[in-house]
């Protein structure tokens, strides 16, 4: 996979629009940001493997805009009314995957997560993301709402059922194999 060395490059090396869009403090807000969302509904952790899912969620404007509105809508019924945009998922978790990783120890690093065997938790010094930065576009504004969204939806189908059990569903729904 080209794209995976690609991604492993110095900083310095990458194009400017990449430092922008996938620099893993940005990719760890969203990350952040799902989490957040996450726990405020859910008293377990963030499932590893659903981390993975922010970044081509929430970067991808295709996505973005068949996403649902609330954090209820079964997870089910949405997935089976946009089959044509779940096709491509699988092959943007696994361009992203580099990207996903280097923001998630970014945010360890940080202090800002945990991560155990239960999955991804708020750490002991989480991002402050209700601070709203004093520069942004609506398309940055537009992604991390999304970000925060996914994290209410992943923790309304864990209601759902067992959460082990809701992730293997929602992964293979998306057609993801762990």
């Amino acid at each position: 996979m080209a794209e995976n060395r690609h991604f492993t490059k110095p900083w310095r090396d990458r194009p400017l629009e990449e430092a922008a869009h996938f620099n893993p403090a940005f990719c760890g807000e969203l990350i952040a940001r799902t989490l957040n969302g996450y726990s405020k509904l859910s008293p377990t952790s963030l499932p590893f493997a659903l981390t993975f899912l922010v970044l081509p969620l929430a970067l991808h404007p295709g996505t973005r805009r068949v996403l649902p509105r609330k954090a209820s809508t079964a997870f089910a019924s949405w997935a089976g009314e946009n089959a044509d945009i779940l096709s491509t998922v699988p092959e943007r978790v696994l361009r992203l995957r580099p990207v996903s990783r280097e923001a998630l120890l970014f945010l360890s690093q940080l202090g800002a997560i945990r991560v155990d065997k239960d999955g991804v938790s708020p750490g002991e010094r989480p991002m402050s993301i209700n601070v709203k930065p004093p520069v942004s576009t609506d398309e940055v504004d537009e992604i991390r709402r999304t970000a925060g969204l996914l994290g209410r939806w992943f923790a309304h189908q864990s209601q759902s059922g067992a959460v082990s059990q809701t992730t293997g569903v929602v992964l293979q729904t998306m057609g993801i194999r762990v």
